[in-house]
């Protein structure tokens, strides 16, 4: 099922939409204006929060982890590696990798060594728009919120390499 991450330009904090093939609003993403370190929600089209995302602070490289209605998913961690860009997935979930072209925004989401996942940026819109094709037989939200992540990781190098 393919879904779509538009960025709002102009709002305070971080503040996502996304939207299904068909354009319509499933889910909303709102971060904190005032946090140390990113925390952000995932909203369902009747406001229920479904996934908290919270950045570890004092790491060597970005950590975050991910709850699900509440209760612990996932930790995401970017990996160091020479010659590839890679983030880690520890997950109850299954063991889930996250690699590809990061500067190009253009990655994949395996499990089990299986792709269950594609995600490609759009240049063409205003604003930064994500297309993520994900497998019907995963978790919608959890898949989205691990690409959430990693748009957060590019975010905050771009900007602390441009301040």
């Amino acid at each position: 099922m393919k879904f779509y991450i538009r960025e709002k330009i102009f709002s305070i904090g971080d503040k996502f939409s996304i939207q299904d093939a068909s354009g319509n609003d499933v889910f909303n993403v709102e971060g904190k204006v005032f946090s140390i370190g990113n925390k952000l929600k995932i909203y369902d089209v009747d406001n229920n929060e479904i996934v908290y995302i919270e950045q570890k602070l004092f790491k060597l490289l970005p950590e975050y982890n991910i709850y699900l209605n509440g209760n612990y998913a996932a930790r995401v961690k970017k990996e160091f590696t020479f010659f590839s860009n890679r983030f880690d997935i520890d997950s109850n979930m299954g063991n889930y990798e996250i690699e590809g072209d990061f500067l190009a925004h253009d990655f994949s989401i395996t499990k089990n060594s299986s792709t269950v996942a594609q995600v490609n940026k759009k240049w063409l819109s205003w604003g930064d728009t994500y297309e993520i094709d994900i497998n019907e037989q995963e978790n919608y939200a959890f898949i989205l919120a691990m690409v959430i992540v990693v748009d957060q990781v590019l975010h905050d190098n771009k900007k602390n390499n441009n301040g």
